[in-house]
């Protein structure tokens, strides 16, 4: 069988001190593979065409699908999908997964079936349009949001969608997470905007969702949940427990009391020149310290406007008062005769 190389494989063997020139000569790559051996001015060497080979090439649709490449791609939408059932990021048949596999196909869940309860075998095959290509069961509805990422972000191989309760909380609230807070999500992720809500499955999501990838990787849904994409469908997901792990400390410490802390711009500046060497995206790259940690719209919890009474005495009410007084004096008159 040929080996299947995926970016995480070229970054693990450069971390390593590894050469590319190392790789089997005769190896598949997936599209984010490709894309990065392109980054670093590498191309994988071409392979001499097998039968094998040949039932990974697209233009062949059955063969290709079915292919030894796209099982193992396959096993890794359903271990994604189970662990986000797991989790409880999802519920019921809600949520979906999908992973672009070339240049005009893209691998996606099923519709109507539960994320922890896939089989490899009920993936589909789609094009950028969302025609379904190949599989038995048909496409979840919601892939042209998905495609609608990767058609505005090319750097987007993979997309992970579901709704964590604590991120969908913040969605359905209309609260963007508040900055400067914890380092793991400024570094992976930072700002979290939120995207316009719209019937899902329908061409506006994924126009309103389009709009912000440039410049986010995660995105929260309003009064719906969040969407993130990456190079991998494992990283996509990475993004998901990092997002739901922040909303949920940040809503716990909203209730302890207290005045929240941050660190200081400085100290988020560092943050992002790590970042940008990683190559994660971010606006506030290149802006000014005294432009960044602006929490001015974030609201950590509901007070009560309500003036308090100036006097501990219970109020009164006058009629009442009269009524009492007149059966006490009727009571009190019987009683003297």
């Amino acid at each position: 069988m040929k080996k299947l190389i995926s970016a995480q494989d070229i970054e693990n063997l450069l971390k390593k001190g590894g050469d590319l020139k190392s790789l089997p000569s005769d190896a598949l790559y997936t599209p984010s593979a490709r894309d990065l051996m392109r980054d670093l001015k590498a191309s994988p060497a071409p392979a001499t065409e097998t039968k094998s080979s040949r039932a990974s090439d697209p233009s062949n649709m059955d063969g290709f699908f079915n292919s030894k490449e796209m099982q193992i791609l396959k096993e890794q939408v359903c271990d994604v999908g189970r662990r986000l059932w797991e989790r409880a990021y999802v519920d019921g048949n809600g949520g979906n997964i999908s992973i672009r596999v070339a240049d005009n196909l893209v691998l996606c869940t099923p519709t109507l079936v539960s994320k922890g309860y896939m089989k490899p075998e009920d993936m589909c095959l789609v094009d950028l349009e969302g025609n379904q290509k190949a599989g038995v069961k048909n496409r979840t509805s919601e892939i042209l949001t998905h495609l609608a990422v990767m058609k505005a972000q090319p750097k987007a191989k993979a997309v992970v969608h579901c709704h964590p309760p604590y991120a969908t909380a913040f969605a359905v609230a209309g609260v963007k997470p508040p900055t400067c807070m914890i380092p793991e999500i400024e570094v992976f992720i930072g700002e979290v905007p939120i995207a316009q809500y719209e019937t899902p499955g329908t061409p506006p999501v994924g126009e309103h969702i389009a709009k912000f990838v440039e410049h986010h990787n995660t995105i929260l849904m309003a009064n719906h949940g969040a969407i993130s994409w990456s190079h991998t469908v494992e990283d996509a997901y990475f993004k998901m427990e990092i997002l739901e792990a922040y909303c949920r400390t940040i809503v716990v410490a909203t209730h302890l009391g207290g005045e929240m802390k941050t660190f200081s711009p400085t100290q988020l500046k560092d943050l992002l020149n790590i970042k940008q060497k990683l190559g994660v995206p971010d606006r506030r790259i290149g802006l000014k310290e005294c432009e960044l940690c602006d929490n001015g719209e974030w609201r950590p919890g509901v007070t009560c406007n309500a003036e308090a009474s100036s006097s501990s005495e219970p109020s009164t009410d006058p009629e009442l008062e009269a009524a009492v007084q007149a059966i006490t004096d009727q009571i009190m008159e019987k009683l003297e005769k």
